[in-house]
Parts: C-alpha cells; structure tokens; sequence
C-alpha cells in the first residue's frame, strides 16, 4: 500500500510540478557583479552595480543569495530618485520574495510596482506565475489532503471489517 500512496504523490507532483520562467544567475555572474561594485569609480557606477548585484543576488537559486538580495534592496529602495527606481527595485524584491516562497509579500510588491506602470510586461509576466504557482501549490495541497484521507477510510474501513467479522464469531 505504501508503494501506491509514493505512486500517487509523485504522479501528482509530476502533473503540477514545472519550473518558473525566471532568469537564474550563478555564483560567477554574481561574484562578477561584486567586482564591479568593488571596482566602481564614482558614485553613479556604484549605485547602477549595485543594481546589477542585486539583481543577480535575487536571481539565484541559492536561498542565502536571494535573501542578501532582499536585504539590499529593502535598504536601497527609500534612496530611490525616480519613480523607474522604484518601479525596478519594487519588481526586484518580488522576484526575491517569489524564490523565497514568501507569495503574499511578492504579490503585494507587484501590486505596488503595477502602480507605478500597469502595463509592465515583466511585472505581468512575473504576476502570472505567482498566480499559477499559487493555484498550483492549492491543487497539490487538496490531492494531499484528499489521499490522505483516502487512506484514512481504507485503514478505518478495514478496523470496521475486522470489529464486525471478530463479533460474529
């Protein structure tokens, strides 16, 4: 029996697994990134590093990464001079919230960021995945909850086929 309830998860995970279509950086783009800020000459080269890092940072697949990247742009994003700032750094951290799971905050992001342009093709794109990612993540839960119920009958079902068979003896 164990073996068809392992069947039944992987089969639901293989129907509503699939990947994002993000952008993912490696460890070499990000530490090329860091090099640059390290080597920037004036401010201005600085601050646009600093927002190719982060960038980076959010676009890894390491956890650590993505949360250093968080912090940065939450550190950066009062000392925004345009609304284009504001619009890219709000996009950046809802990238960062979706790779960390946090969906709630990311969809919040979005929102803001929408505010600023509604038409932004990258923030619709980035807001499709997180309601797809949403629903699926919902789908999976109820199978889950649904087999395990299913299970829960069959082992209850049988308790109540022994009790009954065991009285009439």
């Amino acid at each position: 029996m164990d073996g068809h309830v392992g069947k039944f998860f992987e089969s639901v995970s293989s129907i509503f697994g699939g990947g994002d279509t993000l952008p993912v950086c490696d460890r070499d783009i990000i530490a090329g990134c860091e090099k640059e800020v390290a080597e920037a000459a004036n401010e201005e080269q600085k601050n646009e590093s600093l927002m190719r890092l982060s960038w980076a940072l959010v676009h890894s697949k390491q956890p650590e990464d993505v949360n250093r990247g968080i912090g940065m742009l939450e550190v950066s994003l009062g000392k925004s001079n345009s609304p284009l700032q504001t619009r890219e750094k709000l996009y950046l951290l809802a990238v960062g919230h979706y790779r960390t799971g946090d969906y709630t905050r990311s969809r919040q992001l979005l929102e803001r960021c929408l505010e600023v342009q509604p038409d932004w093709r990258q923030a619709l794109t980035l807001q499709r995945l997180l309601e797809d990612k949403t629903k699926r993540d919902g789908m999976i839960g109820m199978a889950i909850v649904t087999g395990a119920f299913g299970v829960v009958g069959l082992v209850a079902g049988g308790i109540i086929a022994a009790a009954s068979s065991s009285r009439k003896k």
